[in-house]
């Protein structure tokens, strides 16, 4: 937080006091102050952890998302294996998805969807940690804290906690998800949480004149930097909380603000869900590396059309609207799309028109990220209850995300116990994307 606070007793004519004084503070991080954030990021510049300049939004579908009605509609199985809403072709020949994906049908060429990623772990804590960290921890279940960090905040280690161009997190969470944090890499390296204090505190607070809105507040803002300048107050302060002080009354912050976004565009987002990932693409176009967004109610046991048809239609809109929109402004080469959640559900219809926790197969697919789109890769089980082909592990999906974003798959840091520690371990990336 960057906080200014003066009194009308005493004013200079410049309409600062000799009481003013400055405050560059925490933008969330686990309390971390955004000074030594840059301190981290200068250090890790220094050890010559460089990686390529790629960006990953990963979209959680929590709760468990079912891999019959999202893309293996299964129509030639028997009618209780099959896809309760049917299914649409796409516009790759050969390739039906979920009746409820119109949208994303009409872009499925610059899709990927996997077919036979699968673990073995049907607990929601334990299966996210398991896809979200590469590695299984059956005490997530129990509500236990992650021992392994998320592919986001390993990226924020090697790149550095904030992009040096721009000040922006290397990281960002639009939304929590369990096992999307750092573990003991250390605060320094969890996401910036943009829902949260994090966020707010991006903002200048003043009392100067105890403002009462918004309005004047910035107002107040578009000069308050050329008043510092004239006080002084920036004197003595080194310089990476000089550089905080920069990030501060820069530009920055206002990539954080969709209302700035062509409307038209907004449009094409939607609300609710479209709003987070128009987030998530204006973050990653200005230097963000990482960012997460959880979009939950998929923990569907009983009735799952019904629910299927409230849950999808929004996402079905945004995510198409989202790879449309990289491959219009020419980030579908450096922004990678991913869209999983913790484990898939039952192939079988169960006796209240739902499906169950089902960790032998799962919904995963991909969007840009320079990588081959408009396939299926790997096939299912007849029933889809298994891969039949090509089965992909959380393992290879970390070792593929690693790969895009240009991080060593040998990657090792040195837990608290002065062990060393492999990031990925026997993970392969899946070579039909590449």
């Amino acid at each position: 937080m960057l906080n200014l606070w003066g009194s009308r007793l005493g004013a200079n004519c410049d309409g600062t006091t000799r009481r003013d004084f400055l405050k560059i503070g925490a933008l969330g991080m686990g309390g971390l102050l955004l000074p030594e954030l840059l301190r981290a990021r200068a250090a890790t510049t220094a050890a010559g952890l460089a990686t390529k300049n790629r960006s990953v939004i990963w979209l959680w579908l929590g709760g468990g998302p079912t891999q019959v009605e999202t893309f293996d509609p299964k129509m030639t199985a028997p009618v209780e294996y099959r896809s309760t809403v049917g299914a649409v072709k796409t516009n790759v020949p050969g390739i039906e998805i979920g009746g409820l994906f119109p949208k994303i049908a009409q872009v499925a060429d610059k899709m990927a969807f996997v077919r036979s990623f699968a673990h073995t772990n049907s607990g929601h804590g334990g299966g996210t940690h398991w896809v979200m960290t590469g590695y299984d921890f059956p005490p997530a279940d129990n509500n236990q804290a992650p021992v392994k960090p998320g592919l986001g905040s390993i990226l924020a280690r090697m790149r550095g906690p904030n992009n040096p161009q721009t000040g922006l997190p290397t990281y960002v969470r639009i939304n929590h998800i369990y096992g999307d944090g750092p573990a003991w890499l250390g605060p320094s390296y969890a996401p910036f949480d943009s829902g949260g204090n994090a966020r707010t505190n991006m903002n200048l607070h003043v009392t100067l004149d105890r403002l009462s809105d918004r309005r004047s507040l910035l107002k107040t803002f578009d000069t308050i930097d050329r008043s510092i300048d004239k006080s002084g107050l920036l004197h003595g302060l080194d310089s990476f909380e000089g550089q905080a002080f920069d990030l501060i009354l820069s530009r920055a912050r206002e990539v954080f603000d969709i209302k700035r976004e062509d409307p038209r565009i907004r449009d094409q987002y939607g609300p609710g869900l479209g709003e987070q990932l128009l987030l998530a693409r204006r973050l990653c176009e200005a230097g963000v590396g990482f960012v997460t967004i959880h979009y939950g109610g998929w923990d569907m046991h009983s009735d799952i059309a019904k629910s299927m048809h409230s849950t999808v239609p929004p996402l079905d809109r945004a995510v198409a609207a989202l790879v449309e929109d990289l491959a219009i402004r020419g980030l579908d080469q450096e922004v990678l799309l991913v869209i999983s959640g913790e484990f898939g559900r039952t192939p079988r219809i169960n006796g209240t028109a739902g499906r169950d926790h089902w960790a032998p197969l799962s919904t995963l697919a991909f969007a840009g990220g320079g990588l081959k789109m408009g396939q299926v890769i790997g096939q299912s089980s007849e029933k889809a209850e298994v891969p039949k082909s090509r089965p992909i592990t959380p393992q290879d999906l970390a070792a593929t995300i690693f790969q895009v974003l240009g991080l060593p798959l040998d990657q090792h840091f040195t837990d608290p116990s002065g062990r060393p520690v492999a990031m990925i371990d026997g993970g392969k990336p899946i070579a039909e994307l590449f």
